[in-house]
């Protein structure tokens, strides 16, 4: 699946970067900054493993963090943008019963982790480049890395002592619709709503013992920015 996302945005890559040959000017790049506010769309399975109660399941916090792009005109219509944010503190909540014997379980955080998640979207630009209002909606590729796993003291307690935390990169598809408002003729401010597909695997070390779980989730992300364009 990762590899198949991956030749399709390259494919589309490879078709926009054409049809700009052909326009006589390929238009101003933009620096774009702002804010992301994700909410998060999850899934996952229950954690199985050693010694772990039936009925164990897991749940992401919504973050805020700051937005920054690079955007390149392809054409009168076409941009190809790199997206990408300062990584967020994710939490992650137990979702199950109240109480594990006599640790609290329930809406604990049980880790955190922090996400490199650079988009790379290829966005078609409706109206003239005149216009001081234009919609646009894309699509690419997300690659999701996790840093700084950790389990929390709330986590360790669960797990029955000291813990690691293991979350495989994920690579998934993209997508993104907005608007553009001309201010003048650098500056731009912009409102987008983008959601992509991310899939991992926590895996929780004991002391050995090893607890995992399938986490599928889609950032639903509104994205409020200004952009300079040179």
């Amino acid at each position: 699946m990762q590899k198949k996302t991956m030749t399709l945005a390259l494919g589309v890559a490879a078709a926009l970067a054409a049809s700009g040959a052909y326009a006589d000017n390929a238009g101003p790049n933009d620096i774009r900054l702002g804010m992301y506010f994700v909410h998060y769309e999850s899934e996952a399975g229950d954690i199985s493993g050693p010694f772990t109660p039936a009925g164990l399941n897991v749940h992401l916090q919504n973050v805020e963090t700051l937005y920054a792009a690079y955007v390149r005109t392809l054409s009168t219509h076409f941009v190809a943008e790199l997206a990408f944010g300062y990584p967020p503190l994710t939490k992650t909540e137990g979702r199950g019963p109240a109480m594990l014997g006599s640790v609290p379980y329930n809406g604990q955080v049980i880790s955190t982790a922090r996400w490199v998640a650079p988009s790379l979207l290829f966005e078609y630009v409706f109206g003239n480049p005149g216009s001081r209002l234009r919609p646009f909606i894309g699509a690419g590729v997300n690659y999701t890395k996790f840093v700084a796993r950790q389990s929390t003291t709330a986590g360790d307690a669960v797990a029955g002592g000291p813990t690691s935390i293991s979350l495989p990169a994920s690579v998934g598809p993209a997508a993104t619709a907005g608007l553009s408002y001309e201010l003048n003729d650098r500056w731009h401010v912009y409102a987008s709503y983008s959601v992509a597909r991310v899939n991992t695997k926590l895996t929780a070390d004991t002391a050995g013992i090893l607890r995992t779980t399938e986490i599928h989730f889609w950032p639903n992300t509104l994205v409020i920015s200004a952009g300079y364009s040179f």
